[in-house]
């Protein structure tokens, strides 16, 4: 079985290596750097592709049975679209800003099965949700998760496993959340909280717009949020940044050359956030879920912590992200999940075989979710 993987940044790459024990891996990007890094990996077959040329992809994907789309968020929309228009299964981890159940019906009409938003975060968390969904009324969703590097360096004591782009996205894009049954938009980086957590201390924790499609999925929920974790005081130092302009997309003219803020910020960050070869950072995430099983007030709360694995030269956020979605596209090509049409991960965590297949898959590769549950008599 022939799998296409679009975008071999540091997740796509470390997607292709883990499918390539089973399958036959072809790996798109533009940039021949990104697929240089996966030269020694005979078994995947390297190509350079502009995948911003959509037109394209019915001849790019021709030989393959099964896709996953890691471009850039700006390119995701389009490129999730192409895909199903190429009539192939694909997993999304691209994380666009669009509203991927607006291409529902397309996927049906060319009989696809499309899962997106699988990462660890939106992806994982949903998983969790969407199976506690059907065993308990859920009342309370929470979800609080960042990957950050072990050294902790000046000024901005974080480093990026994808482009800053998608992370400025984060930064900058309204958040909405649930309370009391109403979705309310809050400013991104606002509502900050220092929060507690073992291996790691104290944390700063900030409103994103991460619960993406639970809003529309899971509309009986009274109380949902997603929160971002930072060290104490990065998000200062954005918010300064935001204010200043340097995340704008308005043009502005400098010694008669026009240019965007947002591109010249994104340049300088690049390096200064690039995790170097060998460099350790984790991913720590905690989901809380509240509400009445069989009658009885229940709380379940999940804990990952996941380091670099020096082993494999694997980051942790390559492996989070990546493995959720490298299982969820050994769900579709082991027909343990058919149903066409554009699922996020909460509508296939339901199913109870397909939630335990994936937590399998990720403990078979130590990314463990520990779980603890009570029960108030």
């Amino acid at each position: 079985m022939n799998v296409a993987i679009l975008g071999a940044g540091m997740v796509g790459s470390a997607m292709a290596i883990d499918l390539s024990k089973k399958f036959n891996v072809i790996s798109f990007d533009i940039s021949e750097k990104n697929l240089s890094a996966l030269k020694d990996h005979s078994n995947i077959r390297l190509q350079q592709a502009d995948l911003s040329e959509y037109e394209s992809y019915p001849v790019l994907l021709k030989q393959a049975d099964l896709v996953i789309s890691a471009v850039p968020g700006f390119m995701g929309y389009k490129a999730l679209e192409a895909v199903i228009k190429a009539g192939k299964n694909v997993v999304d981890i691209s994380f666009f800003p669009e509203n991927s159940l607006e291409l529902d019906a397309l996927a049906k009409q060319n009989k696809v099965t499309a899962i997106v938003d699988c990462g660890v975060a939106p992806g994982m968390g949903n998983v969790l949700l969407g199976y506690h969904n059907e065993e308990m009324q859920v009342e309370y969703f929470e979800c609080l998760v960042g990957g950050l590097p072990k050294q902790r360096i000046k000024p901005y004591e974080y480093k990026a496993p994808f482009s800053p782009i998608d992370v400025v996205e984060e930064y900058t894009r309204p958040a909405r959340y649930v309370e009391n049954g109403h979705v309310v938009t809050r400013p991104a980086m606002s509502e900050t909280e220092l929060i507690d957590f073992e291996k790691v201390g104290t944390l700063e924790a900030f409103n994103t717009d991460g619960l993406r499609s639970i809003i529309y999925t899971m509309p009986h929920i009274p109380n949902m949020k997603e929160k971002t974790l930072r060290y104490p005081g990065h998000i200062e130092l954005m918010i300064a940044l935001q204010k200043t302009g340097f995340f704008s997309h308005d043009a502005i003219k400098v010694k008669d050359k026009e240019f965007k803020p947002i591109d010249v910020t994104c340049a300088l960050l690049f390096d200064k956030w690039k995790l170097n070869p060998g460099e350790e950072e984790f991913t720590i995430m905690r989901i809380n879920i509240g509400g009445k099983k069989d009658g009885k007030k229940t709380s379940i709360s999940y804990f990952l912590y996941d380091e670099y694995d020096a082993a494999t030269k694997t980051s942790s956020m390559s492996r989070t992200t990546g493995y959720t979605c490298t299982a969820a596209l050994n769900l579709i090509a082991e027909k343990l999940f058919t149903e066409h049409g554009v699922f996020p991960p909460e509508l296939v965590g339901r199913h109870k075989h397909c939630f335990e297949y994936i937590l399998k898959y990720l403990e078979e590769r130590n990314v463990v979710y520990r779980k603890t549950e009570r029960v108030d008599q």
